[in-house]
């Protein structure tokens, strides 16, 4: 995130450092990613804060342990996984309500951007890594992720009457606007996802988000950061982010000796393309301002209607 967090106290970040025997000096915002908020301290160590009223501290953790036995137990060095504290936890409350730290080794390398088309032998070193994770017997932790639209509900309301004002800030009105205008379009893909949503295969464990912005390369090697939505799900929950082509699906076939279907390919882009509409109308529908996030936010929305409509 750009912007830094609402009612957060940054002092909080190198005491409780501490649980993971670790002392540092300094402390660094960096603004990257989305969602969660970030910080380096000493250079060494990456900090990550969530704000768990949005996922639960409940749903977060067994996440970030699954992470952690990936790499560990597992032996997938691509996973940059979480450091445990000295008690052995992957995520820890800095307040009894709102805010979780985890902690990871800082790692020199570069990242992509979200929607950046990526060359024919990135993709196949990335599916590479996909096959490996999907071969995976799961961790103990890691939990289902099914096929739903965890924002199903704020965009059906949304749609319920889209003539009633929003509030939220700047962009309010102009995000009512837009969704009223593709309200018939919203309806229609909502209805063409409850048709194929049982177009799943068997799960395996699934990173959930393995595009560009969280794909680190360092050197000659490829790491995936990012684990919050890791969980057992159909391997096309991942494939369709990074599959461009039949050769690629061809190279997964003979990894895994599983065929892609292409009809959950679509299926998990539509849930993803619906599930964004739902987190920028819930984000504008509430207190906001005019910062690069919530410009960001728009432009996204604006973007990804215009892609459900064609």
């Amino acid at each position: 995130m750009r912007d830094r967090p609402d009612a957060f106290d940054e002092g909080l970040l190198l005491p409780a450092l501490g649980a993971w025997g670790i002392e540092a000096r300094t402390l660094d915002y960096a603004p990257v990613g989305f969602g969660d908020y970030h910080w380096v301290a000493d250079g060494r160590w990456f900090i990550t804060v969530a704000d768990v009223r949005r996922r639960g501290f409940d749903g977060l953790r067994p996440a970030m342990d699954t992470a952690a036995a990936l790499r560990a137990e597992a032996g997938l060095d691509f996973v940059v996984a979480p450091l445990r504290t000295t008690d052995g936890a992957t995520l820890l409350r800095l307040d009894r309500h709102r805010w979780a730290m985890s902690v990871f080794p800082y790692l020199n390398g570069l990242a992509g951007e979200f929607g950046e088309e990526q060359p024919a032998g990135d993709r196949a070193a990335i599916i590479d890594l996909l096959a490996a994770l999907h071969a995976t017997p799961p961790p103990l932790s890691t939990p289902a992720r099914p096929l739903e639209l965890s924002g199903r509900a704020v965009l059906e309301q949304s749609l319920q009457d889209p003539r009633l004002p929003w509030l939220g800030g700047p962009y309010a009105e102009p995000a009512r606007e837009v969704i009223a205008d593709h309200a018939a379009v919203l309806r229609r893909r909502l209805a063409e996802f409850d048709r194929t949503a049982a177009r799943t295969g068997e799960p395996v464990v699934t990173h959930g988000e393995p595009h560009p912005g969280n794909l680190l390369r360092s050197g000659s090697r490829w790491l995936l950061v990012d684990w919050d939505t890791v969980g057992l799900a159909a391997p096309e929950r991942d494939l369709w982010l990074v599959a461009r082509d039949a050769d690629d699906l061809a190279r997964y076939a003979d990894a895994t000796g599983r065929t892609p279907d292409p009809g959950a390919l679509e299926l998990y882009r539509l849930r993803w393309a619906l599930d964004d509409v739902a987190e920028f109308v819930e984000w504008f529908r509430s207190p906001h301002g005019h910062t690069p996030d919530a410009e960001e936010s728009w432009n996204a929305l604006t973007t990804t209607l215009e892609t459900l409509a064609s």
